[in-house]
């Protein structure tokens, strides 16, 4: 029916134009015969039908073979045609193969794919770069939501690939065999451990038993990281995303700023981890280089530990450690561009040194608010951390069906830390008030996970927030308040009090995940400046190094943190005179040159160990938050750990930050 009404149309239109078109030429024949055959002549080549004259028989033939021609060129149209659809369409199915060299890969999708595929970016230094996303989601929506997320004028190229990822096949769509790296992403679904796991068994079926990028996964059940280990084979690095979350909660409720420094030496903007060669010039010592002599070597360079030949990394070791003819340096800077050695050593004023104080380790107060599984290894950071004596609080909703007494309350918990569990309505301002919220020394408020219930999960945690800064302003008392947010955009949102700090659940491991993707040689580092022992990253009283309205170089605070054992690598200054409470300035890696007057309420970041715990040796190594040491031991997974606690000279800020206990 439609192509007898196009062949219809057609002559309709073509057969009268035609006649118009003979009859108004003056050079037309005079004949009514000939003006006919001029109109077939035109109106034939006008269809492409030909245009012979003579026998009928022969037209007859004529317009057989033009509508053959036409019905053959419109079918060659046609199949050209609807190739080039399902070819297009296949594209944006995401079904190709991945045509790259050194490109990026991850694989899975949740919120942590745009701080990884930012970070992966920012590593490039705005170089072009190539990342590939395979994840079981519609390829424009992945595309759309990156590009929103990186801007429109980013150096990168997003080949975004849809299927499963424990599919041989779809892994073999983005080339992982010639990528730099691949990053395994777990989702938010309660079986995201188990899928990680055989995505990891897929890829090692796609890579083989040959050399391939290295691969960094994430789970979030410490239960599944032996599966995942094996799984990834020795060219895997595991991170557990869960207890990562729950020590860097545990650390930021001991100071607050801890989460802000940690989220500057891992993001790509700023300062980071680097290895470096010591200078000629300094292994020619007569007596050999010692590790506390290295720390004032260096104008611009945070020196932060040594790293042997075996792959082993000492962050903090004692001054008079002796470097080793192959150990490598780890510094914090700001780029890895070798530097000249500086001897600073002139810039230190040895009578602006603050005189040793006493630091109380009396027991603390914890308030809990909200649960959720991250919660047990809270209590578990909390217990082996806070002195014996303590007490945590813990308040969940009434509509909580989680069974937190039998979950808080395990065997070993009232040794150091006695924990009391009930419930009540948290977004309720007549609970909070009843709470005597300013006897504890701090107070972490924990959101609900991704699958329980309808909502946002963020939207209880912002509520909360919002209604302890509403008693915090009406009292007139700084509230120290640690909360755990899973959106970065909500981070903005968040009433927070100069006390007060924000954990990104998932932020942390994504910035970790993209550090080891671009630099595999500093896992091992990482290995131990989050686990759950040794050296980590601390914020002290700048008054610990040199009294209050002095001025000093950086140099000075250096080498006053050189005798606590410490090594110092940057400063937080706080502006108390700002008009929204005291406003906060991170340097790390300043030049040792660099003389200021330190105040009160400034703070020096530095990377100290810990003390070990009961039967455990200084420096003893452990596998949280799941990462694989070089040296191939995977040892206990927890451990004790009587902590240390700073004095609070700063009321603003310090009032009530007791738990400044061992964790990493």
């Amino acid at each position: 029916m439609l192509v007898s009404w196009l062949v219809l149309s057609c002559l309709a239109v073509v057969v009268p134009v035609s006649a118009l078109v003979v009859w108004t030429d003056p050079g037309s024949p005079r004949s009514l015969s000939g003006r006919l055959s001029a109109v077939w002549r035109t109106s034939a080549e006008t269809l492409r039908l030909g245009a012979p004259t003579g026998a009928p028989m022969r037209m007859a033939l004529s317009v057989l073979l033009g509508i053959v021609a036409l019905l053959c060129v419109s079918t060659l149209v046609g199949v050209i045609t609807t190739g080039l659809g399902e070819r297009l369409a296949e594209l944006r199915r995401g079904r190709s193969m991945v045509l790259e060299q050194e490109h990026a890969v991850v694989l899975g999708w949740s919120e942590q794919v745009f701080t990884v595929v930012g970070e992966l970016v920012a590593a490039r230094g705005g170089a072009r770069c190539v990342i590939a996303v395979l994840a079981d989601r519609d390829v424009a929506e992945m595309e759309e939501a990156l590009t929103a997320s990186l801007g429109r004028g980013s150096a990168v190229r997003l080949v975004c690939r849809s299927g499963s990822l424990t599919t041989v096949d779809n892994l073999a769509l983005v080339t992982p065999r010639a990528a730099s790296s691949v990053l395994v992403l777990p989702s938010e679904a309660p079986d995201a451990d188990s899928e990680v796991v055989r995505v990891l068994l897929a890829l090692r079926a796609v890579l083989g038993d040959e050399t391939g990028p290295p691969v960094v996964a994430a789970v979030r059940d410490r239960r599944q990281l032996p599966a995942a280990r094996l799984a990834a084979g020795g060219r895997g690095t595991i991170v557990e995303t869960d207890a990562t979350a729950a020590r860097l909660l545990v650390q930021s409720a001991r100071r607050t700023g801890v989460g802000e420094v940690l989220r500057d030496l891992l993001d790509f903007s700023g300062a980071e981890f680097h290895l470096v060669d010591v200078p000629p010039a300094l292994r020619e010592e007569p007596a050999g280089s010692r590790f506390g002599d290295l720390l004032l070597c260096f104008e611009r360079y945070g020196v932060v530990g040594l790293l042997g030949p075996d792959g082993r990394p000492r962050l903090s070791p004692p001054p008079d450690t002796v470097v080793g003819t192959e150990d490598r340096l780890i510094v914090i800077a700001h780029d890895g561009v070798p530097q000249a050695p500086v001897d600073c050593r002139a810039y230190v004023d040895p009578a602006a040194f603050a005189a040793p104080q006493p630091e109380h380790t009396g027991p603390v107060r914890v308030l809990l608010l909200g649960w959720n599984r991250r919660a047990p290894l809270l209590v578990e950071a909390l217990r082996d951390s806070v002195p014996p004596g303590s007490v945590l609080d813990v308040v969940v909703d009434e509509t909580q069906p989680v069974p937190v007494q039998d979950q808080a309350c395990s065997p070993g918990a009232t040794a150091r830390l006695t924990v009391s569990c009930r419930s009540g309505e948290l977004l309720h301002p007549e609970s909070l008030k009843n709470l005597d919220l300013f006897a504890y020394d701090t107070v972490i408020v924990l959101g609900a996970d991704a699958v329980d219930g309808p909502g946002h999960p963020d939207d209880r945690v912002l509520v909360t927030l919002l209604m302890l800064r509403e008693l915090e302003l009406r009292a007139g008392r700084t509230l120290p308040v640690v909360a755990e947010l899973g959106d970065h955009r909500n981070r903005a949102l968040a009433p927070l009090g100069p006390a007060s700090d924000v954990v990104v659940r998932g932020e942390l491991t994504s910035l970790l995940m993209a550090q080891i993707a671009h630099n595999p040689h500093l896992a091992a580092v990482f290995g131990e400046l989050f686990a759950a022992h040794g050296a980590s990253v601390h914020l002290r009283p700048a008054h610990h190094y040199t009294p209050p309205g002095c001025e000093a170089s950086f140099a000075t605070v250096v080498a006053a943190a050189r005798d606590r054992g410490e090594c110092a690598v940057g400063y937080r200054r706080t502006d108390s005179e700002a008009g929204t409470g005291p406003r906060h300035e991170l340097r790390l890696s300043p030049a040792k040159a660099e003389r200021r007057v330190w105040n009160e309420g400034d703070e020096v970041v530095v990377v100290a160990n810990d003390s070990a715990g009961p039967g455990r040796p200084p420096g003893t190594l452990d596998a949280v938050p799941g990462m694989r040491h070089d040296r191939g031991d995977d040892p206990a997974l927890s451990g004790g750990s009587p902590g240390r606690q700073s004095p609070h000279d700063c009321p603003a800020q310090d009032r009530t930050r007791g738990v400044d206990g061992t964790t990493g």
